[in-house]
């Protein structure tokens, strides 16, 4: 049976049509338009009570009854152990697996967010917000994070040792967007080694590309705007 996949075309959401691409597991797409407020609807909060996308709905969850679960680190643990897949032979491996998806979880995901938010959206709003501390202070942390990524792809194949993991899987769709966060790869060889081999794996592709006809800019967007940065959609 189909996993119900609650999804919008963003790093976050990117990181479970990557893993369900890469698991070959079927799923049925429902798009949550954020920009519109449907994270807010009655419906979505039963499965994902922090109006947050993405969530699943896995009708074959353990003991054969239906499961739903939001949060993309959960979701991707969940993937792996339904599946067997991405996640390591050994608990070593999955030990490994564990920190550098929290890693990302913890880290790139909320400081490259908030590095594309005071670089690009922040300064576009009415009135404008364009302040350098704040562009500083969250560049300089992605790059100070992308250091770490980079001397540790110095030693392995991938983020967490040798083998392809739903760590690779989280950290990418973030990563991807470097430019964005304005950083530099100039000095980082080895992530962008890294960048490249997971890019051109075939699932990352059509994962990527799920719904990429929905993506928007919101500078110029004041209602999307006002439901993405802070308030509720009337």
């Amino acid at each position: 049976m189909s996993i119900d996949l609650h999804y919008w075309p963003t790093p976050n959401g990117w990181k479970i049509s990557i893993a369900l691409e890469e698991m070959a597991l079927p799923y049925k797409v429902h798009y949550v338009d954020i920009g519109a407020g449907d994270q807010f609807k009655p419906e979505f909060l039963q499965i994902a009570p922090n109006n947050r996308m993405p969530a699943i709905v896995d009708p074959e969850g353990p003991d054969g009854a239906p499961i739903s679960i939001f949060e993309s680190g959960a979701i991707l643990q969940y993937l792996a152990r339904k599946t067997g897949q991405f996640y390591g032979a050994t608990e070593r491996d999955r030990v490994a697996v564990d920190q550098w998806l929290m890693w990302q979880m913890g880290g790139v995901g909320p400081m490259a967010g908030q590095a594309h938010h005071f670089l690009k959206y922040a300064p576009a709003m009415d009135p404008p917000q364009d302040l350098p501390y704040a562009k500083d202070r969250y560049r300089n942390e992605v790059a100070r994070l992308y250091g770490v990524l980079d001397r540790q792809l110095a030693q392995s194949d991938y983020v967490a040792g040798a083998a392809y993991s739903i760590a690779d899987i989280a950290i990418w769709p973030w990563a991807s967007l470097w430019e964005g966060q304005a950083q530099t790869l100039d000095d980082k060889p080895h992530l962008a080694r890294w960048l490249d081999k997971v890019g051109a794996r075939d699932a990352v592709r059509k994962g990527r590309a799920l719904g990429e006809e929905n993506r928007k800019e919101v500078q110029d967007d004041r209602k999307a705007q006002a439901v993405l940065f802070g308030k509720r959609p009337d």
